[in-house]
């Protein structure tokens, strides 16, 4: 089941559904692309036709952001948020317990990588770390095509990842793993996570779970980088103001 906001379809499914769908993804060899659109990203998508053409290309689409679920009520649809760092670290779980290999692609230090992967393993002595890469450097803009960048095609190749963890930045990631999936056939599930690694390497605090749970988590980043003002005005007062106008 799902549902269309702002022209992008988002999946109904609750975070044991979606880990289902995941291993089954998994288990068919198949490859596929997963996504967590939030309000911003459908912002964007609104000026970017190929942005939104990749979205509803995902596999699955993975409810990310309060104004998402505000939205689906308006329509009449109950959706459960799934954000993308914590889907992450689930996935990574069920990585582990099945022995599937994960890799980790996109930072802008090398820091922020080892700490990511010295912190799953923390969590998850067992998992297979496949590898991790800073990545190509891409520049996004409205239909765009990224940069495949074949020597960082060639290392993920040779690492053999089940798993892809991308983390270009919104648009940017999802552009590039539609465009380069086909060129590494070990991997069965690409995934966009944006700041995810930030924040699981530590090296950005999450607002408290409090925040996080009653929808404040966009105040909490605000006060703490306010340089993400135009960010934050687009997935709060520009999403709203777009789905009340839809609806209208």
């Amino acid at each position: 089941m799902s549902l269309n906001i702002l022209g992008v379809r988002i999946d109904i499914v609750s975070k044991v559904k979606a880990l289902q769908v995941i291993e089954e993804f998994l288990i068919s060899g198949e490859q596929r692309l997963v996504f967590t659109p939030n309000p911003e990203m459908l912002v964007k998508a609104g000026s970017d036709g190929y942005f939104k053409e990749i979205l509803n290309r995902g596999s699955l689409n993975l409810c990310d952001g309060v104004g998402m679920v505000f939205a689906g009520r308006l329509s009449g649809q109950k959706i459960s948020r799934l954000p993308g760092v914590d889907f992450m670290v689930d996935l990574c779980e069920l990585a582990e317990q099945k022995k599937y290999s994960i890799y980790l692609l996109g930072s802008l230090s090398d820091e922020v990588l080892k700490m990511t992967s010295k912190n799953l393993l923390k969590k998850f002595p067992e998992l297979i770390i496949a590898g991790y890469d800073r990545g190509p450097m891409v520049a996004d803009g409205p239909g765009r095509q990224m940069s495949g960048d074949q020597a960082v095609i060639d290392r993920i190749n040779e690492a053999k990842p089940d798993i892809l963890f991308v983390a270009f930045g919104m648009g940017k990631q999802e552009k590039w793993l539609a465009e380069n999936l086909s060129k590494m056939p070990s991997v069965k599930i690409g995934m966009g996570v944006g700041g995810a690694f930030d924040y699981l390497s530590g090296t950005v605090s999450r607002a408290p779970r409090l925040m996080r749970k009653i929808g404040l988590e966009w105040l909490y980043r605000l006060l703490n980088q306010p340089r993400r003002f135009g960010r934050i005005f687009n997935a709060t007062l520009r999403f709203s103001y777009l789905i009340l106008k839809e609806k209208v």
